[in-house]
């Protein structure tokens, strides 16, 4: 007799790179001529758009002309580049996103060898960079996992990644998100595979954006604490890299970090920013919850802090550490979810054990499965009708497949925790646990 085909991965790899296409491709046919449209009837202006180009022009003007970059003049060049002219106060319609430089410093370094370029090449090159990047940065996750994914699982696992809202509308806007994000899971790997100096100079780069990082850097230094005699040198790696970026920012501009604070908040207050959290909820239930998920996360952390680097526990806590962080920076964009990545691969590899534990387990599962799957249902289903139904009609639904989007970091903290803390119970409770 012959063997039995299995026809399983080519059906899941040709669903993975549908996903993929159906999302770039509402992108390009229903949300960005949706906007466009949007824009016009409100007289709303549209220039490059591009996220890099406020860090950009604050780096060139700060190396080049000793320029503020967090200055009002500086600014208003910003808008007219990012916008096409400066925002009118007057114009109740304008943006109310300032665009302001609202980044520490020390980021112009990044940027230091671009500012010679014209904005146009950086911005073409800027997306390349991000897509490989973002490609070796979930081939990393899968590595720090230590899971063998056959080549045909991971051309799926890299065409559903760059196909997810959050990989597409980061990349489209050139967002350094994703930048941060291939920094962890650089210095991750590294702190994996032992060199420890090196990741802890990969993590001072990474606080670039510090909301992103500084729960994963709590998790980090109660992990160190705990075997400070074997960690101790990831510590004094961040510290002294951390120590040049912020000394070299004072030289350059003296008396920076209180500037950046004062940018800091005037972003919060004029681009009304919220939590996911205050999104779902709002105050004061949304306070309540986050600090309960903090409690639970560092929870967790205390639990968890004597595990080596190379286990499974390390990993699953700093995934979870790095999903709950989403629920509370005082941001809600969605290149941010790029986060959450390692902890749905985590959940990938656990789900079996996961399905077994309960009823309530698999329902929670099926729920964080469901919403992570409707934006590409939907954004392919747009697609497809971006071709055979009008214009306008379809740019209605434009907002369909972000319906659940601001769910998806909940749902997966949600079950990451419930799934740690059954497992935890469940252990302690057997007979001769210690």
């Amino acid at each position: 007799m012959r063997p039995a085909i299995s026809y399983k991965p080519l059906w899941l790899l040709l669903a993975a790179a549908l996903f993929a296409v159906g999302m770039w491709t509402y992108a390009d046919r229903v949300l960005i001529p949706y906007q466009k449209a949007d824009a016009a009837a409100h007289d709303r202006p549209r220039g490059n758009l591009s996220d890099l180009y406020p860090r950009w022009v604050g780096a060139r003007e700060l190396l080049l002309h000793g320029r503020d970059p967090y200055s009002p003049e500086v600014t208003r060049e910003i808008q007219v580049g990012f916008y096409g002219r400066p925002l009118d106060p007057s114009r109740p319609d304008d943006p109310g996103d300032q665009e302001g430089f609202a980044y520490p410093v020390y980021v112009v370094f990044c940027l230091a060898p671009t500012i010679g370029l014209p904005f146009a090449i950086l911005q073409k090159a800027c997306y390349w960079v991000l897509f490989f990047l973002t490609c070796a940065t979930t081939l990393l996750w899968l590595r720090i996992l230590r899971r063998s994914a056959p080549l045909w699982m991971q051309i799926g696992l890299l065409a559903l990644t760059l196909g997810s809202p959050a990989v597409m509308q980061g990349l489209k806007l050139r967002q350094m998100t994703l930048l941060v994000a291939g920094l962890l899971a650089i210095a991750i790997t590294l702190l994996v595979a032992d060199y420890p100096v090196a990741a802890g100079f990969f993590l001072a780069w990474a606080s670039i954006k510090p909301q992103l990082v500084v729960l994963l850097l709590f998790w980090l230094a109660l992990w160190t604490l705990g075997d400070w005699r074997r960690r101790y040198r990831l510590a004094v790696s961040f510290l002294a890299t951390m120590t040049i970026l912020v000394a070299a920012s004072e030289w350059y501009l003296p008396h920076w970090i209180p500037r950046f604070w004062r940018a800091i908040h005037e972003y919060e207050h004029y681009t009304a920013s919220a939590s996911v959290m205050d999104n779902l909820f709002g105050a004061p239930w949304s306070w309540a919850l986050e600090l309960l998920a903090c409690a639970a996360v560092m929870g967790v952390c205390w639990r968890e802090r004597r595990r080596a680097a190379s286990t499974g526990s390390f990993v699953f806590t700093l995934s979870l550490a790095l999903a709950t962080t989403i629920l509370i920076v005082p941001t809600c964009a969605n290149y941010n979810q790029v986060l959450v990545i390692p902890a749905l691969l985590v959940l990938a590899k656990e789900r079996r054990t996961i399905w077994r534990r309960s009823i309530a387990n698999r329902a929670l599962f099926v729920l964080t499965g469901s919403l992570v799957l409707w934006p590409w249902l939907s954004s392919t289903a747009l697609a497809g009708l971006s071709f055979v139904l009008p214009q306008p009609t379809v740019e209605r639904g434009w907002a369909i497949p972000f319906w659940t989007v601001i769910q998806i970091p909940v749902a997966v903290a949600a079950l990451m925790l419930a799934h740690y803390y059954q497992t935890t119970f469940t252990a302690s409770a057997e007979p001769g646990a210690s």
